[in-house]
């Protein structure tokens, strides 16, 4: 977190580009995976989690059945306040950022946080 207390500036439009390019940098092979899921960028999250960074809302890749049919999308929404309150440079918000989108992408391919921490995507 930046040690003079002042929260990182980044407009929501330019938040929402490194989202992207987070998303870009997931290799080909694991997006063509990817299924009935859609990235939203929010500016906080619910008040009861106030420092919360990503959520993933659906049902991953690996518990979907034959029963699967006709839902709506899964959702990966990034948090942006959160994300420039503890980040003290751009750089660091960069790198949040992207391990954020690959710690909720993972979460649609059914990985679980123990996993995630373990690999570094905590």
């Amino acid at each position: 977190m930046a040690d003079n207390g002042c929260v990182l500036e980044m407009t929501r439009e330019e938040f929402e580009e490194l989202v992207a390019e987070a998303l870009d940098r997931i290799p080909p092979e694991l997006t063509r995976l990817m299924d009935n899921v859609a990235v939203f960028v929010e500016d906080e999250p619910p008040a009861d989690d106030p420092e919360l960074l990503g959520l993933y809302e659906g049902t991953p890749l690996t518990d979907r059945g034959e029963w699967y049919a006709g839902v709506l999308p899964d959702r990966i929404t990034i948090y942006r306040g959160p994300t420039l309150r503890m980040c003290a440079s751009r750089e660091d918000v960069v790198a949040e950022t992207e391990i954020t989108v690959v710690h909720e992408v993972a979460h649609h391919f059914g990985i679980d946080d123990a996993r995630l921490h373990a690999l570094g995507y905590g």
